[in-house]
């Protein structure tokens, strides 16, 4: 005789959508008023270069060791590393160092189309005719950042686009940077295929118009098809700041990254030879997701690396480390700091420590964070502005 089945009710559940964590600054600066002196504060500014305005936000004291950071396409300083240098396991690093999110000419949020933004408006043929920085340029225009800040020396931090900046950089002034972490960083030229994709971009962005296609090659260009599948709730996150992106200013970023050239580094086995030899003359940390679409660049780029001075990193997860893989990232950046005499005595065991002395604080102060991925401290904005960028790709087609 079969047994009757009892009907069971679920009468106190209640379904809620999933609200995505939004990381436009916006937010940040309306949690400012909660915050106390001796939270991390954050300055913002506006740095004139020779070709263009370079936008930075200031994260920590300035008297502290420089961290510099640079994003990739589709992204601002903000979006791109604000969410990982406020997350919990990376605040007992931040009281020791200083952290400068510097953003590309026209990527921050609310710029008006390049070169409008330089404050040129009436000069037709000038708006017609305005050349984008390439990515040599872009490097060089860190150097009157430094020197507006006073920087001597700086540890940088780049994603894709932004890592080949910094590695630009690095390469043409050594004396000036301590290390690198390298993040989906490419050293060779762009393949036919990304050519061609991130062109047909460029064309629909610079006509004022963000396409489906373009914003799945951005969301597939930082996660890679794996994480598109599975992670919607972070495809959601990036999809709706992708459409407060300035299109045109976007489609400039990119057309500078697609016509980069070889940085040229040579792997040189006999050590009278490296000091003559184009490579870096640092630390420098390769980075990259096991599901990465850009891992076979990363692979190829190490084999150029002289290995005493480099490190391969390879977590589980997909492109964008800094958003699946937080606090293993966190730990591996602090293990880089140490192997260059930074923090000796900060341990994981502290940072644990500290971690669960933060949640509890920022739980009480009413910061729930609403995510365990992204239980980020509160940081404290003081604003100071100052004068002186089809059909789709088989390997990112949705599941």
């Amino acid at each position: 005789m079969a047994e009757r089945m009892a009907e069971v009710e679920l009468s106190s559940v209640v379904l809620h959508d999933a609200e995505p964590r939004s990381l436009l600054s916006q937010n940040y600066t309306q949690m400012a008023c909660h915050l106390t002196d001796s939270q991390i504060s954050i300055a913002e500014d506006d740095v004139e270069t020779a070709m263009g305005i370079v936008h930075v936000h200031v994260q920590g004291n300035r008297s502290k060791p420089a961290i510099v950071t640079y994003h990739d396409i589709g992204l601002s300083g903000v979006t791109a590393f604000q969410g990982f240098f406020n997350h919990s396991e990376m605040q007992p690093l931040l009281k020791h160092f200083c952290v400068y999110h510097v953003t590309a000419p026209g990527q921050q949020d609310g710029a008006l189309p390049l070169p409008q933004g330089l404050g040129f408006l009436g000069d037709a043929s000038l708006m017609n005719n305005y050349q984008y920085p390439s990515m040599d340029h872009l490097a060089e225009m860190l150097l009157p950042v430094m020197q507006f800040y006073g920087m001597k020396r700086f540890i940088g931090f780049g994603v894709g686009a932004g890592a080949n900046v910094l590695a630009r950089f690095g390469l043409m002034h050594a004396d000036k940077v301590e290390g690198l972490v390298l993040v989906n960083c490419s050293a060779g030229k762009s393949s036919w295929t990304e050519w061609g994709y991130q062109k047909l971009n460029a064309w629909h962005l610079k006509s004022g118009q963000l396409s489906a296609q373009v914003e799945e090659y951005l969301l597939w260009h930082w996660f890679g098809s794996k994480t598109m599948c599975e992670n919607h709730d972070l495809m959601m996150v990036f999809s709706d700041y992708i459409k407060a992106i300035n299109p045109q200013n976007l489609s400039h970023y990119i057309q500078s990254y697609i016509k980069r050239t070889d940085l040229g580094l040579v792997r040189e086995t006999d050590p009278s030879k490296r000091a003559q030899t184009r490579n870096f003359k640092f630390p420098v940390m390769l980075v990259a997701g096991e599901s990465s679409p850009h891992l076979d660049q990363v692979v190829q780029m190490n084999a150029r690396l002289d290995p005493a001075d480099s490190t391969w990193m390879k977590f589980e997860c997909g492109g964008m480390v800094l958003e699946e893989a937080p606090d293993k990232m966190a730990e591996a950046f602090r293990l880089f700091l140490q192997g260059m005499g930074y923090v000796p005595s900060l341990s994981q065991t502290k940072i644990v420590g500290e971690h669960e002395a933060a949640r509890r604080a920022s739980m009480s102060a009413g910061f729930g964070s609403g995510s365990p991925a992204r239980n980020a401290a509160p940081a404290n904005f003081n604003q100071r502005r100052v004068s002186h960028p089809v059909t789709p790709n088989p390997e990112f087609a949705a599941c």
